[in-house]
Order: C-alpha cells, then sequence, then structure tokens
C-alpha cells in the first residue's frame, strides 16, 4: 500500500474529504516515524473540518493513533524500531504514516492488538483523569454520568465500577441501555427529568459528583442532582458550551463545586502519561477493561466516519484503519 493520507482543502460537509499521496515525513531530533494503524475519529475533528474551529487549509485532521515506529529522530532513546506506541497527541493522523513526539508516545503491550491500542489513548486517559484527578472517586460514592454507551462513557462507568461506586448513567435508546448495563452501570435512564430520578434513586440526597460531557443542554440538570457539596465535572459540551451563568447558583444549589478541565492539562509530563496510559492499558490487558470499537471504516472513508459519529449513532469508538 502506497503512503497516503486524507485532506480537507477547504471547511465544509464529510465530502470534502479526499485521499491524496503522502510523502512519507522524516523524523526529526525526539521524533518517531509511526506507520498507523488505527486513528481514533473524535468529535473535535469534526468541528475542525466543518469549519466550527478554524484550521488552515488544506488540513489532515486527527491527534490520536496506533501503530509501529518504522524510524527514529535523532536523541530518541526510550523507543526503537519496531516497537508498538500509540498517542493522543499527535497531529494529521488520519494517514498512514504520522510523526509524533518521543515524549508523547505511549508503549502498548503486546497483548493489546493496535487496533483496540488505536481506539484507547483519549477517551481512555479522559476517563482516568475524571475519576483519578478531576474528582477521586471513592468506594461509596454515587455518581451520575451522561451518554453510558459512548466512547468515554463505556470506559468511565467499569472504571467507576473498579473503583467501588454506583453508577447512574442516561443514553437515548434501548440498545444503548444495555450496553451500559453490561459495562456495569447500576442505574439506566433516558435524558427526561433526570434530576427528579435522580433524587428518586439516591433517597432525596443527590449524587456526589457528576461528568457531564454534553454541556448546554444538561448543565442545569447536573447541578440539580447533585448533593450539598457534591462535583460537576464539566468535561465536553456535545450540545453546545454553557453559557456564562452567575456563580450565586452553586450556592443556592449547597456549595457546589464546577471543574471544567481539559485532557492536556492532565499529560503535564513523561510521567503522568506513562502513569494514566500504563493503568488504562494495563487494565485491558488484564481483561479488566474493555474497549468497544463501535464501528471500522477504511481509511479513505474518512467522510463516512463523520457522517456516523454526527449522526449520534454510533457506539464505542470509531476507528479508521489503512
Amino acid at each position: 500500500m502506497s503512503p497516503h493520507t486524507i485532506i480537507a482543502r477547504q471547511a465544509g460537509g464529510p465530502e470534502v474529504f479526499d485521499k491524496v499521496p503522502l510523502e512519507t515525513p522524516v523524523p526529526g531530533p525526539g521524533q518517531l516515524l509511526v506507520k498507523v494503524a488505527a486513528a481514533g475519529v473524535n468529535f473535535i475533528e469534526t468541528y475542525q473540518r466543518s469549519g466550527v474551529y478554524k484550521v488552515q487549509y488544506p488540513f489532515t485532521p486527527g491527534s490520536e493513533c496506533a501503530g509501529t515506529v518504522e524510524a527514529i529522530g535523532q536523541d530518541v532513546t526510550e523507543f526503537a524500531v519496531g516497537d508498538r506506541v500509540a498517542t493522543t497527541e499527535g497531529s494529521q493522523t488520519y494517514a498512514t504514516h504520522t510523526l509524533v513526539d518521543a515524549q508523547k508516545a505511549l508503549p502498548v503491550p503486546e497483548s493489546v492488538s493496535l487496533e483496540t491500542a488505536g481506539a484507547i489513548p483519549l477517551q481512555g486517559i479522559t476517563a482516568h483523569y475524571l475519576v483519578n484527578s478531576s474528582y477521586n472517586v471513592k468506594p461509596g460514592d454515587t455518581v451520575l454520568t451522561y451518554a453510558g454507551a459512548g466512547g468515554v462513557g463505556l470506559l468511565l462507568i467499569q472504571l467507576l465500577k473498579l473503583r467501588g461506586a454506583t453508577v447512574i448513567t442516561t443514553t437515548s435508546t434501548p440498545e444503548k441501555a444495555e450496553l451500559a448495563r453490561t459495562a456495569g452501570a447500576d442505574h439506566v435512564l433516558g435524558y427526561d427529568d433526570v434530576p427528579e430520578r435522580v433524587r428518586e434513586i439516591t433517597g432525596g440526597r443527590g449524587v456526589d459528583v457528576v461528568y457531564d460531557g454534553i454541556g448546554k443542554d444538561t448543565f442545569d440538570g447536573s447541578l440539580d442532582a447533585l448533593k450539598i457539596r457534591g462535583t460537576l465535572v464539566l468535561f465536553g459540551g456535545a450540545s453546545g458550551q454553557v453559557p456564562p451563568f452567575d456563580l450565586q447558583q452553586l450556592n443556592a444549589h449547597g456549595s457546589l463545586t464546577v471543574t471544567r478541565p481539559k485532557v492536556a492539562d492532565f499529560l503535564l509530563d513523561a510521567e503522568e502519561r506513562r502513569w494514566r496510559s500504563g493503568e488504562i492499558f494495563g487494565l485491558v490487558a488484564q481483561g479488566k477493561l474493555e474497549v468497544r470499537i463501535g464501528a471500522r471504516f477504511p481509511l479513505a472513508e474518512a467522510g463516512a466516519a463523520h457522517t456516523a459519529l454526527e449522526s449520534r449513532a454510533t457506539t464505542g469508538k470509531v476507528i479508521l484503519v489503512p
């Protein structure tokens, strides 16, 4: 297979993507040349493609992938040709080959397939920092998280159960609800009257923490579902960004805490990357964490992958396979 990549020459719908030949990149100092086995597809790339987020065209999307090291640049000592790596901090990963900074590469255990590894980094590390750092989940905590059949949702439910939490989640269809239950969710709700349902489940107390990746449409309900001194972790805005709000709401709802994290701030150095990725990959290798790949598309069909993701019909992770 000759090297190729996906580009968008202008903003627009999924049809703007073209497959074009790629001159194999040469790694510079501190870089790895990675032959991509699988690239993760994420919502941010649909915003970049459509023009919601400004990028320079022609544009090749992608920050997440897994593959095999084909060449190393000067001063690289921690990896060698043939090593299996993944990253969530790459660029232009919708391609057969991409350059990855060695410090941002994550070792992949031999027992984890590269396709699975390509589906893990962003959602896996997100789920890891949510339960360990944005709010440190303790045994006995009760947690509300939305979109329980999504890429983050399925991993988050499993990590929460491993921490000994009671998990309440939401889904939009019976099929998605069954996936969330299989992952370990204790209570699966629809999207109507969520705060009231949560109060019923918790005997009026509310939950210790809400993990909210939806944003505008769920934010007020998330506040209403929390216990006194509860924590809202707003980690995404799938329905749009939350508008400015009066901080006195936190007082009125019971001395609440709200935090708005992003993944880059929880990958500050190589040590933190190795810790988070090592725990996630280790759980996958031990069979304690299941990674659901909901859809695989050939790299040349990146537009179809975006259409599927934007339709909200997918579950788990969508990947591209060169």
